[in-house]
């Protein structure tokens, strides 16, 4: 389907990755992995033509469609939300444009007939008399309601336009799709949803960038690993490929290691007998020998993983907080319903449920972002809050430097501290003088980090930390909320962090508050509901 001949990508002195031969072939699910700047973007634009490469060749079979997730949302904000869907087929779009304006001018002679029969053939061949079902399943099965479908595309918020672009490229049927973290604006239903559309339905090459461990496990048939420079390709999901690679590596240090001890004891024997004439030529033949051996190349990784440490200052009171039947609608849409729970001292609590129930609306009501309609809330003694947002924009709006921005966030902190806790996440010497405004996603999650890390909460209150973090992020992340000794209140569609952190599971669904204190594997035992299932 794609065939990619001595593949180079540089910009400037700053090379991506060289000399890159692959056979992508239909029906496979690629999932592309590699640490944040090493280069999947721009090998999806290159497969897509938005870029050109340095050197080599992407040939795609001649006549294939390429689907591409493009987030051009100006081009359709005046469109019904439908048409944006069905805009995915230029030609069919077109076509029900053209004949829906002969009919409404109702002028008839010999070239409107002859034309309207063309109009239809085009329509019949791209399945347009099924085109508003289609497309209306696809908006459905990605939480956009039947009753928005004919509002304008502009009525909608951003992540929900994003959907609408997914569901445009999905609509297309490409025989090549491409998809930049598909899951970043969608809700753990909508996941499931396009998890399961992909697999069962989508016949074609699938090439896709997710920091989401589940949805690449359950989706990738192969894995196209980004690293020393090179784009190398693995056979099964990412599981598998972390055992081939962790085997691969241990393979070539061993290999390393044997021929460096095999130098080093014929080494010893050439310095001892050289000099000595009865013993010169076994030293010159081992001489020759050490000349032949090849000694395994280890070549430095481009992943480096971030050091998350959350410590506290001090410990909070017993009962760290009290929430009593808190309410809260949006243009007369109730979000919130009479909420009420108690948090512990030490507990790590995962409030879960679909988009739209309220959960970043409690976390901000908390946090005095909002104000709630009814009810109220207490903290306990002592208890000191320390707050990451979903939305980064929130946090990083001015024009300023990483590193003034982190010191004025964080006056409290020393500036060796704020230099060191940077270091940490991975913001080096240079890096530290970027804008915050041209951060990509990962830096800015990670800086908002590192503000958590230098405030010494003794609770935590975590929006969707993972999205834009990359594998190895999110691992080291993991790692130090368990280590973490404090109080935790995690909002997360990533079953994975879930699983591994929280010791307690708040649900809120529409018909209440689901409370579980124990993990989420035990909540899904005992309630056989999981909000965070992949397929």
């Amino acid at each position: 389907m794609i065939a990619i001949q001595n593949l180079s990508m540089a910009f400037g002195v700053r090379l991506l990755f060289d000399d890159v031969t692959l056979n992508l072939n239909k029906g496979n699910r690629y999932g592309l992995i590699g640490a944040n700047g090493a280069g999947k973007s721009t090998f999806l634009k290159l497969l897509g033509g938005e870029d050109q490469p340095t050197l080599g060749d992407i040939v795609i079979r001649r006549g294939a469609v390429v689907g591409w997730l493009k987030q051009d949302l100006a081009n359709y904000e005046g469109d019904r939300i439908i048409d944006a869907v069905i805009r995915g087929k230029p030609p069919l779009f077109e076509a029900l444009c053209e004949k829906e304006k002969l009919l409404e001018d109702d002028i008839w002679n010999d070239e409107t007939g002859c034309r309207l029969g063309e109009l239809e053939e085009i329509i019949m061949h791209h399945d347009g008399y099924v085109a508003e079902t289609f497309a209306a399943e696809l908006l459905e099965g990605l939480g956009i309601p039947e009753a928005v479908h004919l509002n304008p595309l502009s009525t909608l918020s951003g992540g929900y336009k994003l959907r609408v672009l997914l569901a445009q490229a999905l609509f297309n049927q490409p025989d090549v799709l491409l998809l930049d973290e598909p899951t970043n604006h969608l809700d753990i239903r909508s996941i499931a949803w396009l998890e399961q559309y992909l697999i069962e339905e989508f016949k074609g090459l699938l090439v896709f960038i997710s920091h989401d461990q589940d949805f690449l496990n359950n989706l990738s048939t192969h894995i196209l690993d980004i690293d020393y420079g090179e784009i190398a390709p693995f056979t099964g999901n990412y599981d598998k490929f972390v055992s081939q690679k962790n085997a691969l590596g241990e393979q070539r240090e061993h290999e390393k290691l044997s021929a460096e001890r095999k130098i080093a004891k014929m080494q010893s024997f050439v310095d001892r007998f050289k000099a000595k004439a009865s013993k010169a030529k076994q030293a010159q033949s081992r001489m020759r020998m050490i000349e032949k051996i090849e000694v395994a190349e280890v070549k430095e990784t481009s992943r480096i993983s971030p050091a998350f440490k959350f410590k506290i200052e001090r410990p909070s009171g017993k009962t760290v907080l009290k929430v009593h039947n808190i309410a809260k609608s949006f243009d007369e849409k109730p979000v919130l319903n009479k909420v009420s729970f108690e948090l512990q001292r030490g507990e790590k609590l995962a409030l879960i449920g679909p988009n739209g129930i309220g959960k970043s609306t409690l976390l901000k009501i908390l946090m005095e972002k909002h104000q709630a309609d009814q009810g109220d809330f207490e903290w306990g003694h002592a208890v000191k809050t320390s707050y990451f947002a979903q939305d980064h924009h929130e946090a990083l709006k001015e024009n300023t430097s990483v590193y003034h921005w982190l010191t004025d966030a964080s006056p409290q902190a020393t500036t060796s501290e704020v230099r060191s806790v940077l270091g940490q996440v991975l913001f080096s010497k240079d890096d530290v003088e970027k804008n915050i405004l041209t951060l990509s996603g990962g830096e800015a999650a990670r800086l908002l980090l590192a503000r958590v890390m230098l405030e010494k909460g003794n609770l935590l209150i975590l929006d969707e930390p993972t999205n834009h973090m990359d594998l190895e992020s999110v691992e080291t992340l993991i790692k130090a909320l368990k280590a973490y000794e404090g109080t935790l209140i995690l909002v997360s569609h990533n079953r994975h962090i879930v699983s591994k952190v929280t010791s307690r599971v708040i649900a809120l669904t529409s018909k209440g508050l689901n409370d579980h204190l124990g993990s989420y594997e035990e909540y899904l035992k005992e309630e056989g509901i999981d909000y965070l299932k992949r397929g």
